[in-house]
């Protein structure tokens, strides 16, 4: 499948040059008969003649608010055991479930089993199935529960979708229109955004399907199909289901792929000042071949990638930010001091203190993606026992990117055009990368090489985590097979190769529109099963008390010897 997909891949070329030479018709042509699905997703309701809320932030922000109440601000209580579960502290009970390893009626005096190297026997007080004739230490980390990739691996996949150019161009473009207060406004955005992320992850877990091999299927198709069959409303179920699917394999070709090829493409012929017609084709050839080397793996080989990647990239932008930071110390607080005064005065910004918060809030929800459901396909496909054990990892997706990097991205900005040497605030830029790298280079000289570097990585990750996105959604809609496969893959390469040598614009704001719209069947079918969250949160919350308890009553932690 490899060779084939790879010769098939080069058969595009010949298609690309004929675009290249075609773009601007095809664009035109395209417009004309998508602008009015775009204009609806992204229509803006005028509340006055200084400003306007796209109807989509509304429900984005509406819905993130509700599940923050409803769960009874689940971004605050779940936080460090977010990390407990990310480092592995529960990794037992969420492989074997809490009743088995320390359920009270398994109780037994002493268990065999050979805990040592040395071959010594050795009996211990403990809980569950760890009985004589049971298991033994040794054996029982070879025990599974169902899914493909950890949960540290979950939520790096998730990341690499999410944490990208919003992070470094979208930030400048939001600071320029709204001021530092806009800075506030995108931490807002980003803590609400950890609770929707929160609920659709563990839905996403929780309504998976699992083949024979052990691969996962999951996502909001899965959870509006079968969650809203068991509320009474599998018709609409059925509906919104097909309608994500197909707008996942929409924004897959597009926001997911062309826009970040073409930027990347951008980014890297400006480095290295390659002026020929052909050298974004050149790249998208060998940036298809790149995606198409770690798509092949499926969600395994992705998720293995992007452990190693989304760290790396991140790190990196992450100790530049700081470096700044620390060498500008003496006017940390400043900065703080001109983003809470913005967020709540407006600072004559167009719109006042509301514009503010559009821009603030807008970046933010638009950043992290919470509540579109992308991400709970990648944590769908988790090992666990317990749904909601994913929900709690995920509502750290929203904090790392909007909270942690989209923060560091504003101070940086903030703090090295103190005097308005780059940039007047109030008056909207285009170029958000350029702005930021103009930032970190007044600090760190010759770091816009480094960004540039970031940017290519951030749109290489992207790529490969919505390639699995579309993925999911493609085999909802055609069904599960070889050939399903190859299709979907050879076009999405196709659309790598066609992003990097030419803009169409039409198709990538229609792909944009696309992913937007996934927001819709996703808030609705989310807000209809919380119920069902909530009762997986307890679940999972009393699991792990079960498992402190025993453990404070003489039981051994499983953990310890896994």
């Amino acid at each position: 499948m490899n060779k084939k997909l790879l010769s098939l891949l080069f058969l595009a070329v010949p298609i690309v040059t004929f675009a290249q030479s075609t773009s601007d018709k095809i664009d035109v042509v395209f417009k004309d008969y998508t602008g009015w699905f775009v204009d609806a997703i992204f229509y803006e309701i005028p509340f006055s003649e200084t400003f306007q809320i796209p109807w989509v932030l509304i429900v984005l922000v509406g819905g993130a608010l509700y599940f923050t109440l409803y769960f009874k601000f689940i971004n605050i209580t779940g936080f460090v055991t977010a990390f407990q579960v990310v480092k592995g502290k529960y990794e037992d009970i969420e492989k074997h479930g809490v009743d088995k390893l320390y359920g009270d009626e398994a109780q037994v005096e002493d268990v065999l089993g050979s805990i040592n190297d040395d071959n010594e026997n050795a009996s211990e007080k403990s809980f569950g199935d760890q009985t004589p004739g049971g298991d033994v230490f040794e054996t029982i980390r070879d025990e599974s529960a169902e899914g493909e990739v950890s949960h540290f691996q979950a939520l790096t996949a998730a990341l690499s979708a999410t944490v990208g150019l919003g992070n470094i161009a979208g930030v400048a473009v939001a600071l320029s229109i709204g001021g530092p207060g806009a800075t506030f406004w995108m931490i807002v955005a980003g803590f609400l955004g950890m609770a929707s992320k929160f609920a659709e992850c563990t839905l996403g877990v929780k309504y998976r399907d699992v083949d024979a091999d052990g691969t996962v299927y999951g996502g909001p198709m899965y959870y509006l199909t079968k969650g809203l069959k068991e509320k009474g409303a599998g018709g609409l179920g059925k509906v919104l289901a097909v309608l994500f699917a197909i707008f996942v394999v929409g924004g897959s070709f597009g926001g997911g792929n062309m826009f970040q090829a073409n930027q990347a493409a951008a980014q890297f012929t400006k480095l290295f000042d390659l002026t020929g017609g052909n050298a974004g084709l050149y790249f998208g050839i060998v940036m298809a071949v790149l995606v198409a080397v770690v798509i092949i793996g499926g969600i395994k080989r992705i998720a293995s990638v992007t452990e190693k990647v989304v760290p790396f990239m991140a790190g990196i932008y992450v100790l530049a930010a700081l470096i700044i930071l620390f060498a500008n110390f003496t006017l940390i607080d400043d900065a703080f001091m001109l983003i809470y005064e913005g967020a709540f005065s407006g600072l004559g910004i167009a719109g006042g203190l509301v514009g503010v918060m559009i821009q603030g809030i807008r970046r933010g929800a638009f950043s992290n993606e919470a509540g579109v459901g992308s991400a709970a396909i990648a944590h769908s496909a988790v090992r666990t026992k317990y749904p909601a054990s994913e929900g709690i990892v995920a509502l750290l997706e929203p904090f790392i990117d909007t909270v942690i990097i989209c923060t560091m991205t504003a101070l940086v900005i903030i703090i090295t055009n103190f005097d308005g040497q780059f940039m007047q605030y109030g008056v909207e830029i285009k170029e958000g990368v350029e702005l930021t790298a103009i930032a970190f280079d007044s600090v760190i000289p010759h770091f816009s090489i480094v960004l540039t570097i970031a940017v290519i990585l951030f749109a290489f990750s992207t790529m490969i985590s919505w390639s699995y996105y579309g993925m999911q959604g493609w085999k909802f809609l055609f069904g599960k097979g070889k050939i399903t496969d190859l299709v979907y893959k050879v076009l999405f390469l196709m659309f790598v190769i066609v992003g990097a040598s030419i803009s169409l614009g039409a198709v990538i704001d229609f792909s944009d529109a696309m992913i937007f719209a996934m927001v819709v069947p996703n808030i609705i079918g989310v807000v209809m099963l919380s119920p069902v969250i909530k009762r997986e949160l307890a679940k999972y919350t009393n699991a792990i008390n079960k498992k402190e308890e025993a453990i404070e009553d003489g039981a051994i932690d499983v953990n310890d010897h896994m």
